[in-house]
């Protein structure tokens, strides 16, 4: 069974989620490739979980789209992986897709250190209007959303209906831990960012990344100190001005 998202009904994932729950994670991308094809990119991060997706991936797919949203605002150790995973994976079609203002332009037209004054509309300008632009050719993406990453993200199914994006969301990933990411990494040694070995287990933006303190969760270096915690990719909602 595939679904469309502009025909599928909600019964319609809930039964395709109940098919896919025994299965691992090869299975559902092995289910992605078949349902989707060449219709399928994959918005990745490169995080840790990235790592293990794209490794996966190349077992399944071998001419995958990879879609990497270059904010502009980026570590350079992100930017350094990035070109490693290339090297890694050169069967792979790697995008950086960047936003249509230049950091100046942006500043110029919504004033100085938006990340700071209006870090929903930075999101949007950076990521979901790029995402959004880059999305339409296809009918699904993947993520490498887990659920033990935070509350907002315990609820995420193997098939979601993105009703933000109007596309299918594929997250083979769900079910594993952090321990289990790491594992798969060093077992199978798998390039990954730098900075996971200095207390950043998410990387986003250098203006709104930091440190995670002992005991902290995983995603309280993004956006610390603003009650955010989500850039928008993976929440619902209409569009920030």
């Amino acid at each position: 069974m595939s679904v469309r998202y502009h025909t599928a009904q909600h019964e319609d994932y809930e039964t395709l989620n109940r098919k896919l729950h025994n299965k691992d994670s090869l299975d559902v991308l092995k289910w992605a490739d078949h349902s989707f094809g060449n219709r399928l990119i994959y918005a990745c991060s490169f995080g840790a979980e990235a790592m293990v997706l794209l490794d996966l991936l190349s077992k399944v797919q071998k001419d995958a789209r990879i879609l990497f949203l270059d904010t502009d605002f980026h570590f350079q150790e992100t930017k350094q992986l990035i070109e490693r995973v290339k090297k890694r994976y050169p069967m792979f079609e790697i995008t950086e897709a960047k936003p249509e203002l230049t950091p100046n332009e942006q500043a110029n037209v919504h004033g100085e250190r938006l990340w700071e004054t209006n870090p929903d509309l930075c999101c949007q300008i950076r990521k979901l209007d790029v995402l959004e632009q880059h999305l339409q050719p296809y009918d699904a993406w993947l993520s490498g959303l887990r659920r033990e990453q935070s509350p907002t993200r315990a609820n995420t199914e193997y098939v979601n209906a993105d009703h933000k994006f109007q596309k299918v969301k594929v997250c083979p990933l769900i079910h594993w831990t952090e321990e289990e990411v790491w594992l798969y990494i060093r077992l199978h040694q798998l390039p990954y960012n730098e900075l996971h070995d200095h207390h950043y287990p998410s990387i986003g933006c250098t203006h709104c990344t930091r440190p995670v303190l002992p005991g902290e969760d995983e995603r309280a270096g993004r956006w610390a100190g603003t009650g955010k915690t989500e850039c928008g990719l993976h929440t619902e909602g209409g569009r920030q001005t």
